[in-house]
């Protein structure tokens, strides 16, 4: 399967989207199943033939809404995300993790909704 389409996959369920359309350049978009023009963002993975330099520039932070912070790393983990050191203490309220092709993003601590 394209690295593509992996990352898209594993977006796919980490955000509870699904893929809204594919490119013929392999650019992929994902998005809310309500599709584009909702109030939510879709996220398009383009193309690349070679690898960016240096640190991104975009970094995604991730809250769980209907789990605790321990059930959703648990549930990112199985998806494909790995932890990453990138200095932490331990301290931190929140993960830092990478997605298949090496991206970091944190996993916040959840904001569930009151009782």
């Amino acid at each position: 399967m394209p690295e593509r389409e992996v990352l898209a996959r594993f977006w796919c369920e980490v955000l509870g989207f699904v893929v809204l359309d594919r490119e013929d350049d392999g650019s992929v978009e994902i998005g809310p199943r309500e599709g584009f023009g909702g109030p939510q963002p879709t996220i398009i993975r383009s193309r690349r033939d070679e690898p960016e330099k240096g640190k991104s520039r975009l970094q995604i932070d991730v809250n769980a809404t209907d789990r605790d912070q321990d059930a959703e790393l648990e549930r990112l983990l199985k998806l494909g995300a790995r932890p990453a050191d990138i200095g932490q203490t331990g301290d931190e309220p929140w993960h830092v993790l990478t997605d298949p092709e090496g991206n970091e993003f944190c996993l916040l601590k959840a904001r569930l909704a009151p009782l």
